[in-house]
């Protein structure tokens, strides 16, 4: 099954158990689905649908830290909320031990040797994470382990 067709079912399932926040969540994850879809006239394959769910997490913890910053801790949990909801389709993430041996793989590989090899190092790197871990923790592991 999909991922579209995944979310497809569970907004069903939603609606059935009357779980508004959760239908919610995922008509937006589905809205914004539709919008790239239109935009680019096809249908999106599996690793374009989790771009796309890596974007909306990436801003709601953008939000997250504006609203924890501004003390508004009734909109932070709802955001909490929807980041665990779309967390749910998304791969397994990678833990800080995992992204460490695959940084220390691609360093060996692609011979990177100081920080003018950044660029190289995290084009060669950023495939083989893509999705399962967040970049700027990548980044900086780069940046400690080439310093």
């Amino acid at each position: 099954m999909s991922l579209s067709e995944r979310l497809n079912e569970d907004m069903k399932q939603a609606m059935k158990n009357q779980d508004k926040f959760r239908l919610s969540v995922i008509r937006m994850i589905r809205s914004a689905i539709k919008n790239v879809e239109i935009d680019q006239k096809k249908t999106l394959s599996d690793e374009e649908v989790l771009d796309i769910l890596n974007r909306e997490i990436k801003q709601r913890k953008d939000s997250l830290q504006e609203f924890e910053k501004a003390g508004r801790d009734d909109l932070a949990e709802t955001v909490k909320e929807e980041i665990e909801v779309i967390a749910v389709y998304m791969p397994q993430q990678f833990t800080e031990e995992e992204i460490h041996a695959i940084v220390q793989q691609t360093i060996q590989e692609t011979g990177a040797s100081s920080k003018a090899d950044i660029g190289k190092l995290m084009g060669a790197l950023m495939p083989k994470v893509k999705g399962r871990a967040d970049g700027k923790l990548v980044n900086q592991l780069v940046q400690k382990l080439l310093s």
